[in-house]
């Protein structure tokens, strides 16, 4: 349901941003250049090692509404919960629709890739689905100003840090579309604890799960964020306490196959940012640990790959439709260094997610990833079929309780 221009331009009138800060890179390995990797300079740290606490709420409530307070953006007031809200990230939408407003979503990059991987995790759910059919793509001709105006949202859950330094944009436009049309709240620099650009210099990092929690407050959903925030806490801690000492735990990687099958994006699985949410936790030793690439990810051939030698490969995108794991498989298979990798003779390469990971997406993608890396503690991961949803699990081998999170989303279990 969307608002009548009168009434839009009403409370429009009373939906503002304040604070003194407000604040590219895109698809690591598919577009954009990569910023490099600064250092904290404020901020929360990566709770995963024991679980994450719920994020304590910064939300303040009022007769005429409520405000949220967030790094860069400041505090963000709103006289009502949005109904319409604009995403660029995967991430975001994620969290709309774990809050239970994905119906607000109205655009989000590459819909088809974005909103069939989170079906196919909303596919064990009951009655969790996100309708992606007919949003906009902000990325598909640039990131438009004129685009946002069209879509005239409530609320834009994006970084004004990252807007400013995307082509044709300045903080003058950040300004404009804050004052013209809706507030910012977004954090991207905490997807790998990059540096922020120039004036941002008390911008603050989140981790996901304190970051999904800002969003909550947003929506005015602390309860149903607090429910899904103690299922993650058990899930990680589940799994630490059963891993074993780090000396006895496969190496791994993550990588993306180039499309000419030549060379690999390569990604770290234990450093700071949400965009590792779903690897930290598990502790694998990282075949590229030591690696300093200068941006959010680096570019390999084989024999690096073979110097490097993982027990396991993990595809980033694999079980997105944006690339086929037969193929990539066949590939490796039939590379003279490629067929020589351990992972490989071991068919141990297996499909990864994204790291545009929501709350949903983390859930399964930690799983996932338990049982790829530690199957004989966690159970044996299915072979991933291209297309098809998550893989069908013995409820006595879930690592965490599909019913529980289905109802919680849905408004049964709050």
């Amino acid at each position: 349901m969307r608002e009548t221009p009168a009434t839009k331009l009403t409370r429009r009138s009373l939906l503002k941003g304040a604070g003194a800060a407000s604040t590219g890179a895109l698809l690591a390995g598919c577009t954009g250049d990569g910023a490099g990797d600064g250092t904290q300079t404020s901020g929360t740290g990566e709770s995963e090692t024991t679980g994450t606490t719920a994020a304590e709420s910064t939300t303040t409530e009022s007769s005429d509404g409520h405000s949220v307070t967030m790094s860069p953006v400041g505090t963000v007031e709103f006289d009502a919960v949005p109904r319409n809200v604009f995403t660029v990230f995967p991430q975001y939408a994620d969290m709309a629709v774990a809050l239970g407003h994905g119906d607000a979503v109205n655009s989000v990059y590459v819909p088809k890739m974005t909103g069939t991987t989170l079906n196919h995790y909303g596919h064990r759910l009951d009655g969790v689905s996100f309708e992606w059919d007919g949003l906009r793509d902000p990325l598909s001709n640039g990131f438009s100003k004129e685009l946002l105006y069209e879509l005239d949202s409530d609320v834009h859950l994006t970084d004004p840090a990252w807007a400013s330094t995307q082509s044709n944009w300045d903080k003058s436009d950040v300004e404009e579309i804050k004052s013209n049309v809706a507030p910012w709240f977004g954090n991207f620099y905490s997807g790998t604890h990059a540096q922020p650009p120039d004036g941002y210099g008390n911008y603050e990092y989140y981790d996901l799960w304190k970051l999904f929690g800002k969003v909550a407050d947003v929506f005015r959903e602390r309860e149903r964020y607090e429910a899904l925030a103690e299922v993650h806490a058990n899930l990680v801690s589940s799994i630490r306490e059963k891993l074993p000492p780090k000396e006895e735990r496969p190496s791994a990687v993550r990588v993306t196959l180039a499309q000419d099958g030549q060379s690999f994006y390569t990604y770290h699985l234990n450093k700071p940012g949400y965009w590792l949410a779903d690897t930290r936790p598990l502790g694998a030793n990282d075949a590229f640990a030591d690696e300093d690439w200068q941006s959010l990810w680096g570019t390999v051939d084989y024999e690096t790959m073979l110097e490097a030698d993982p027990d396991v490969i993990l595809h980033l995108w694999g079980i997105t439709p944006s690339y086929s794991m037969a193929d990539t498989r066949s590939k490796l298979e039939n590379h003279t260094s490629g067929s020589q990798l351990t992972a490989v003779e071991n068919d141990r390469v297996y499909a990864a997610g994204m790291r545009y990971q929501g709350p949903i997406m983390n859930l399964f993608q930690i799983e996932m990833g338990a049982k790829q890396l530690y199957p004989d503690l966690f159970g044996e991961w299915p072979r991933y079929e291209d297309g098809d949803p998550y893989p069908e699990i013995p409820e006595d081998e879930w690592l965490f309780d599909r019913n529980r999170v289905a109802d919680i989303i849905t408004g049964d279990g709050q």
